[in-house]
């Protein structure tokens, strides 16, 4: 009987593990492994007070990430420089965490310009910190996607995100705008000295 108790009060907690972040309206989840991730609202624990945005691991190992994301038309940012600013704090993040940002453009799998924080991961357990993406948005992107994500186990919070355009003093914080074509007109930099 007591047997029976446990395993209903561990199966009800880990109920109500899985179904305790809803997903905000806009936002859905992905990543290479987004099911073992619970990703959503978490009531109260913003920055302010208010709700926040969360990534839990669920699994105790993780060979992956799960994001929480957003894309939307690139129209108003078209020729631009944007930034995205957001607040985020971490719980024993293992492998690393951070807020991403893409444009894209039509048919390429390849993105036009990307930053996903590798160069600065967040990790471990941190307060919240503000960070900041910064990416040109060239006249032939279709969309720009963004997020947050989480690598590996831990939590992440994240809130108050903004994107807003900038002037091109401000310093791009990802990948330069890839060029037009991988292909060359000749071999290249053969000796590897430029």
């Amino acid at each position: 009987m007591t047997k029976s108790i446990l395993k209903s009060v561990l199966l009800f907690g880990t109920t109500l593990t899985l179904l305790s972040f809803d997903t905000p309206t806009g936002w859905f989840n992905a990543g290479s492994k987004p099911k073992s991730y619970d990703m959503g609202i978490d009531k109260g624990a913003g920055q302010d007070g208010k709700n926040a945005a969360t990534i839990k691991s669920i699994d105790k190992k993780i060979h992956g990430f799960g994001t929480l994301m957003q894309q939307c038309k690139p129209d108003m940012y078209l020729n631009k420089r944007v930034r995205m600013t957001g607040y985020v704090k971490s719980e024993n993040v293992t492998t690393w965490a951070g807020l991403w940002l893409r444009v894209d453009e039509p048919g390429s799998q390849q993105p036009l310009s990307f930053d996903n924080m590798s160069d600065r991961p967040i990790k471990g357990t941190t307060d919240w910190t503000k960070y900041e993406i910064v990416l040109d948005v060239p006249s032939n992107a279709s969309l720009i996607a963004y997020g947050a994500l989480l690598g590996g186990t831990g939590q992440i919070w994240f809130d108050r995100i903004t994107i807003e355009v900038v002037s091109d003093s401000v310093p791009v914080t990802g990948s330069a705008n890839r060029k037009k074509s991988a292909t060359l007109n000749e071999p290249t930099n053969l000796d590897f000295e430029n």
